[in-house]
């Protein structure tokens, strides 16, 4: 009987007679008549791959994503009432948004965490990666094939087969293999799994705009607190040049007998407890320079910042903080939540597919011959062999279902964190507009309290020069003056550290829209 892959011909065609009318084209052949094929095999094969192709249209196992709901939004923010600030420009915030405070050297700093900062790198790296995930998940939607070149030499046994001698010898055998396996999605397994590597490619793109907005906020927190040192600095330093006169002064009058020489250490005391503040301020201006240094990727010890404190009557810039409702949009870490969530939910599919069988389509061909020098005559070395194969898990002790379990888990506890995500986003904003709102009350009081500690000083000090008062009165007076001093410094620093914890509270500028589709 000889079998050859091919069209195959008819008997008309061979010169045998034709089957009787009505018998069964597919009646098995005699032995030693050839095989008659009433179909083409190339066609037999098109067929099965439409019934492939209409199978892989089926749709997929397992609950399709629907955005979970959250808590109930707000019409508008509780403590942006009575917060009264000039109406911006614009709606939203766009593009580099330190650049709303005018501070040149806080934008080339900001401007250099994009090419230096290593966490930064991290995260984007770590996003490259899940990127490539994808490309390995949706490489399962197509067939594998190989191709590889043998040569065996064996021994065969002479009492390999019972009361049948045969000879003892070696045998040479050329094999060059092309198998291709295809395991058809006809459940959907393989697209549940594109989509959650989709979904968590996304969570990634997030993490890293998260990532860079948490750093830019760090940066220019880390900024305007070392600049409100630096006028803290330059307020003692200011204040210890007026001690020293009131030192001098004191020792004049102790020098001319009208100052007792209690009041000349006293104000000694008073100068060198004051120097001691100002050096003190040193120790955390330095550890906020080294912190600026290490986030825009510079070695600490190459790194510095000269002193320019924050203009006193400097007030932080309008921010367009818009309706709640936009938060959700406009958060990197609630889209990155968000898409963990759709993430989980295609999992749920993929454990689901595992209790359907899976369909694979395998075929294999090349050239075999156990003499070299005819490995290469494709008529005589052929062959090859195609079929599908239909499995299916009759018993796993529980595994599938474990894992269903599993699954349903992973998406109730990523649909809780997101919620509480949510949450926590609109209770920033709510906690910098009452901050800045209060902070802004704070500075107006304290502005007045300065003005009246400065007029307090000026009267006890030529009530001493007159001799109507003791210097210990002075002292308590120009110590009430520099707190109160040293007071509003601190809250116009808080001022613009709330300023940016509410931009970067709001998203920075970011959006959903921005991440990338994949």
């Amino acid at each position: 009987m000889e079998t050859r892959c091919g069209r195959s011909k008819t008997p008309e065609q061979a010169g045998e007679a034709a089957p009787p009318r009505g018998a069964s084209p597919f009646r098995p052949p005699d032995l030693g008549e050839r095989t008659w094929f009433p179909v083409n095999p190339t066609e037999w094969l098109g067929a099965f791959l439409t019934c492939v192709l209409v199978l892989l249209a089926a749709c997929a196992v397992g609950p399709n994503y629907v955005r979970p709901t959250t808590v109930e939004t707000p019409a508008a923010y509780k403590e942006i009432q009575g917060w009264k600030r000039a109406e911006p420009k614009d709606d939203v915030i766009r593009g580099a948004w330190w650049e709303i405070f005018a501070d040149p050297e806080l934008s080339a700093l900001e401007d250099r965490i994009e090419a230096s900062n290593q966490t930064l790198a991290t995260a984007e790296a770590q996003f490259r990666e899940a990127r490539a995930l994808v490309g390995v998940a949706r490489s399962a939607f197509f067939p594998t094939a190989t191709v590889g070149v043998g040569v065996t030499r064996s021994l065969s046994s002479s009492t390999f087969s019972p009361g049948v001698f045969t000879p003892q010898g070696t045998n040479m055998s050329y094999s060059l293999p092309l198998d291709i396996a295809w395991t058809l999605d006809v459940f959907g397994a393989v697209r549940r799994g594109v989509e959650a590597n989709v979904a968590n490619a996304q969570a990634s793109a997030a993490a890293a705009a998260f990532s860079r907005l948490t750093l830019e906020t760090e940066l220019a927190v880390d900024y305007f607190q070392l600049r409100a040192l630096d006028s803290q600095e330059q307020l003692l330093k200011d204040t210890v040049v007026g001690y020293q006169k009131s030192l001098e002064l004191t020792q004049n009058r102790y020098n001319a007998g009208v100052a007792a020489r209690t009041d000349v250490a006293t104000a000694e005391t008073q100068l060198k407890t004051t120097e001691a503040q100002a050096i003190d301020v040193g120790v955390q201006r330095a550890q906020l320079e080294h912190a600026i240094a290490v986030l825009v990727g510079e070695t600490p010890s190459s790194f510095s910042l000269a002193p320019a404190p924050l203009d006193p009557h400097m007030t932080p810039p309008p921010v367009p903080v818009g309706i709640p409702s936009e938060l959700l949009e406009r958060r990197p870490d609630i889209a990155q939540a968000e898409r963990s969530v759709a993430s989980a939910n295609a999992e749920i599919g993929v454990a689901i597919a595992a209790y359907f069988p899976t369909l694979t389509l395998s075929a294999t061909g090349g050239l075999e011959t156990g003499d070299s020098s005819r490995w290469f005559d494709i008529a005589e070395s052929r062959f090859w062999s195609i079929g599908p194969t239909l499995t299916e898990t009759v018993f796993d002790g529980g595994l599938r279902g474990a894992k269903t379990d599993q699954a349903r888990a992973t998406y109730d506890a990523t649909v809780a964190s997101y919620r509480e995500t949510v949450l926590t986003g609109f209770q920033q904003v709510e906690d910098n507009l009452a901050a800045l709102r209060i902070l802004q009350s704070e500075a107006e009081v304290e502005a007045d309290a300065v003005k009246e500690a400065e007029i307090s000083t000026a009267l006890t000090l030529n009530q001493y020069k007159a001799g109507t008062v003791n210097y210990i009165d002075v002292v308590t007076v120009q110590a009430i003056e520099l707190s109160d001093k040293i007071t509003a410094v601190n809250i116009l620093g808080r001022r613009m550290s709330s300023c940016v914890q509410l931009v970067i509270a709001l998203g920075g500028g970011w959006n959903a829209a921005d991440l990338p589709s994949l």
